[in-house]
């Protein structure tokens, strides 16, 4: 957990001109875009059986469930503000093994389908796509969206990787353990190339997860730091052909050192910042790129 402080702190230290943005928790009416509204309710009043809490991993508090709408509140901003910016980050987010009806995997609320549902209803977007990097499937989001077609998932993971029992996206590949970066880019392109022909979506959001990085403790996979910043390049030039705005959620990273994980993220939102600098050229309204801090 201590890695957000560290996101946070450094951004602020180290990337110019950045908006930090303090998010609302996310409402009862907006988790209902994605969950159903037992779920949410027992969630909320700490009422999970004991064997719902320990798929979630760890314990249930008031400050739990607060955080959790905060961190869906972030993707929310973000993505309103990624229309007028171009990009926008939330500095935590990306809790993609969240199903409808139960958490899992350190989830409790799934951000990304919650928010390409609501940019939906706000007439922003309707077509939406939620390009997964983290380095496991995004199920809960697979599931979630699976009869939707208007929101297109694409999850490039570790075919051997958690979930074990993986769901359905749009658009999964998966990959074998040690893949490194030129194998790795190489499926990037051409899922973005199809992606595009696809789709064509208005909207993305980017889980831009840390753990594909070599030093990571759980991800399998040998992408370098400089290969990171090649796939975060590639998704924002990807994005900035076709115009269309990215709202960039942190994912996952559990570097066997914790400042390899952060140096991770902290790259990802410089190559943000860059990009939505980019854009505002493009627009002729130069503007920074705003951080949606998921305060707890």
């Amino acid at each position: 957990m201590v890695k957000y402080r560290m996101i946070r702190e450094g951004a602020a230290r180290t990337v110019p001109g950045l908006e930090f943005h303090e998010a609302m928790p996310a409402s009862d009416g907006e988790l209902a875009l994605a969950h159903h509204p037992d779920y949410i309710g027992r969630a909320s009043r700490g009422e999970l059986t004991a064997t719902e809490q320990r798929e979630i991993g760890f314990p249930w508090s008031p400050e739990m469930v607060e955080r959790s709408r905060r961190s869906s509140g972030a993707t929310i901003a973000a993505c309103r503000a990624a229309f007028s910016e171009g990009v926008a980050v939330n500095l935590a987010g990306g809790t993609h093994h969240a199903y409808g009806d139960h958490g899992a995997g350190f989830c409790v609320f799934n951000d990304a389908a919650i928010a390409a549902r609501l940019m939906q209803a706000e007439r922003r977007a309707a077509r939406v796509a939620i390009v997964d990097l983290d380095v496991h499937q995004g199920n809960g989001t697979a599931a979630i969206l699976a009869r939707d077609d208007s929101v297109f998932t694409l999850s490039l993971h570790g075919q051997n990787n958690y979930p074990f029992e993986k769901e359905q996206s749009d658009l999964d590949v998966a990959l074998p353990d040690g893949v490194g970066d030129e194998d790795y880019l190489c499926a990037l392109q051409q899922a973005l190339a199809t992606l595009q022909q696809r789709f064509a979506p208005q909207l993305l959001i980017y889980l831009a997860g840390a753990d594909p990085h070599e030093g990571d403790r759980l991800g399998k996979m040998k992408l370098s730091l400089a290969g990171l910043a090649a796939r975060d390049q590639a998704v924002f030039s990807y994005a900035r052909e076709h115009e269309i705005p990215v709202a960039v959620t942190m994912a996952g990273g559990y570097g066997r050192e914790i400042e390899q994980t952060v140096a991770v993220h902290l790259q990802t939102i410089r190559l943000a910042s860059l990009h939505a600098a980019r854009w505002s050229s493009r627009q002729a309204e130069p503007g920074p790129a705003p951080m949606m801090e998921n305060k707890k």
